[in-house]
């Protein structure tokens, strides 16, 4: 697809007709809410873990970190379906949405098939290559293989939550999350502590509660998606085959944000790596930590979406500086909110994490590092929806190499030298972390306002 001259003048007015602010409002809050919602079910499982003790706990917070590097693989086809579907929304090629949404769904679904086997087989070792302590090495095994099993239907969930994104339906999302979590937190109750007649598992209820919720969500996308009431449709009777050139379009923008996931999650496997040499206790405060700053991060991260569904529908409509308005109104509002969460992070930290586990010192370590990641807060902001905004016009590239820069060369090597060699700890990790989404909000807004993805095709 080109750029501006080949769009008619219907499609833009009507890609561009409510004002940037009611439009910014319309797909962000949703978006919001729908990434609150996700890690809400991560810190439910947190929360009740914790009451088994801080190697639980350590258990569920590392077996996460290599289940978003696996997802990190499907950001090829989320990415690279929002910005072509954003696009097609914007210039009203109904069709080539369909299309976009049919590939991109049988893709993920085979892939996820053959990850889902993958991660299931080598549970075993993942803790171990983690670092974790011998206390916590089984609990973790026992939880990574079990969210396995349900990888197919959470990473065609992911790509459909994508491409629903795209077409400017935020609000779907959210609903289906929602959902998720009521079954998640029901699971919990039930199949962690045993009530109803259920055993007590403990770490595996939880993760069992878990995968039940993911793959429930996955189940209603697509009874959603099949139902014919969205903008985006999916039907038996349209060709599912692979084709090349779609998918080429598709993996042309996702690929390197791809590989900008990759990036970043295997900067941050070996940034866990690096806190859980310090101690169990350590990790168990890191993790907790970095389950109640998800609380920013995804909200941060719903912004980024909103601005990448906002920049692709302006650019399809001809109109690059109605996506420019739309990209800098939700950078505004995004900063107005984390610091408002950053506020909330640094004076209650305390009392935050104490919902998660009594030990003193975890509680002391935990609550340190939240006040250290509360002054960053608006810099998170920055760096997500500027990051968004040129993933919707395309420009991946620069995504990837900021995020390079920042996890390998700020938050890793940084978080080295002042945790490990200058002996500072935890405290030393996060003021690491602090400085890497300073770094990356720097750059990515030099990117932005160059103004080059503004002539981008893809």
């Amino acid at each position: 697809m080109t750029d501006a001259p080949g769009m008619t003048s219907v499609a833009a007015r009507r890609a561009v007709a409510l004002p940037v602010r009611q439009q910014v409002n319309r797909l962000a809050w949703p978006a919001m809410a729908e990434m609150l919602l996700m890690t809400f079910t991560h810190m439910v499982d947190m929360i009740m873990v914790g009451q088994l003790g801080p190697a639980a706990i350590a258990a569920v917070g590392l077996s996460t970190q290599p289940m978003f590097l696996l997802l990190g693989l499907f950001q090829a086809l989320a990415s690279g379906s929002t910005a072509l579907v954003a696009r097609a929304v914007g210039a009203e090629d109904r069709e080539l949405a369909n299309a976009v949404a049919r590939q991109a769904g049988v893709v993920t679904l085979l892939f996820g098939l053959l990850v889902g086997v993958m991660g299931w087989a080598l549970s075993p070792a993942v803790p171990r290559l983690m670092g974790a302590e011998p206390a916590v090495q089984g609990l973790a095994a026992a939880y990574f293989r079990i969210i396995m099993l349900s990888m197919p239907v959470v990473t065609l969930a992911f790509v459909l939550g994508a491409v629903l994104r795209g077409s400017g339906d935020t609000r779907t999302p959210m609903q289906v999350n929602a959902v998720a979590n009521v079954v998640n937190v029901a699971g919990n109750y039930v199949l962690i502590f045993g009530h109803f007649g259920f055993p007590a598992l403990g770490v595996t209820g939880a993760a069992l509660a878990t995968a039940g919720a993911r793959v429930v969500a996955g189940v209603l996308l697509l009874a959603i998606l099949f139902s014919g009431r969205r903008r985006i449709h999916l039907s038996l009777r349209e060709s599912y085959r692979p084709k090349a050139d779609l998918l080429r379009r598709v993996f042309r923008v996702g690929i390197p944000a791809a590989l900008e996931q990759l990036v970043m999650r295997a900067g941050q496997l070996v940034f866990v790596r690096l806190v859980a040499g310090l101690g169990t206790a350590v990790l168990a405060a890191h993790q907790i930590a970095l389950s109640v700053e998800w609380l920013a991060f995804m909200p941060s991260f719903g912004f980024g979406m909103a601005a990448t569904t906002l920049v692709g529908q302006g650019i399809g409509a001809g109109r690059p500086d109605w996506s420019e308005k739309a990209a800098y109104e939700t950078r505004r509002i995004g900063i107005l909110v984390l610091a408002v969460i950053g506020t909330g992070l640094f004076f209650f930290g305390e009392e935050i994490v104490r919902l998660y586990t009594r030990d003193p010192e975890v509680v002391a370590m935990g609550a340190q590092a939240l006040r250290i990641m509360a002054l960053s807060q608006p810099f998170m902001a920055v760096n997500f929806i500027m990051a968004g905004s040129l993933r919707g016009a395309g420009d991946t590239r620069w995504p990837l190499l900021t995020t390079a820069t920042g996890i390998w060369g700020v938050r890793v090597l940084l978080g080295y030298l002042l945790a490990v060699l200058a002996g500072l700890g935890l405290a030393g990790a996060w003021v690491a972390m602090a400085a890497d989404h300073i770094v990356r909000a720097t750059l990515l807004t030099a990117r932005f306002r160059a103004g080059r993805w503004k002539h981008l095709a893809i």
